[in-house]
């Protein structure tokens, strides 16, 4: 049975991170952006375009005045059902090659249940992620802390909408998921041998 590990995580908890070192440890292959490179690749659509609408912002509005604002709103529906469409086709590709794997994101959860496989959760304190989202931005990004603070909250929304898509379960609640790591004050690379022995007494 292929073995995989699905990493859902709250943005700027260090699950990406995590995620890619656990691979390394256990060598397993390791998916994240990767997926949406492909899927912008296939749809010959802007990989930035792409991620906005996999991440789950794909209500777009316009002013009333707007010349034939029905007409652009379906189009831009029907552009995010497409490309969600076709990631979910990729990530059962990449399932169906047997390859034991790591895939970040992408409510995989959902959408390998069938091979079993072990899903994790990873969050933390709005401190922490604020401070592993101004380490990891670029030096021209100038957000205040309230600004940060908003901008993971909206990609947190965006993801548990997304996941709706597919499940009842919610997203970010300790039922719908094996084990949740909570990063908080932690050293990521700490986390990652612990965390690979789990993952063999599980598979």
């Amino acid at each position: 049975m292929t073995k995989i590990i699905t990493i859902s995580r709250e943005f700027g908890s260090g699950g990406r991170e995590l995620g890619k070192r656990l691979a390394d440890e256990l060598g397993f292959e390791y998916y994240d952006r990767e997926i949406i490179d492909k899927v912008a690749e296939e749809s010959q659509m802007d990989a930035g375009y792409v991620e906005n609408v996999l991440n789950g912002n794909f209500s777009v509005s316009f002013p009333v005045t707007f010349g034939r604002t029905f007409f652009y709103t379906d189009v831009l529906q029907q552009n995010a059902t497409n490309l969600i469409v076709a990631e979910q086709k990729i990530i059962k590709a990449l399932a169906e090659k047997g390859n034991d794997m790591v895939i970040v994101g992408r409510s995989a959860d959902i959408l390998l249940k069938d091979y079993k496989p072990l899903n994790i959760f990873v969050y933390s304190d709005m401190e922490s992620k604020i401070k592993r989202c101004r380490w990891r931005a670029p030096k021209n990004e100038q957000l205040s802390d309230r600004e940060l603070a908003k901008k993971i909250t909206q990609v947190d929304v965006g993801r548990s909408k997304q996941r709706k898509l597919l499940t009842d379960s919610d997203w970010g609640k300790k039922e719908s998921y094996h084990l949740c790591i909570n990063t908080t004050g932690q050293n990521i690379k700490n986390l990652v041998l612990p965390l690979a022995e789990f993952a063999k007494h599980y598979f």
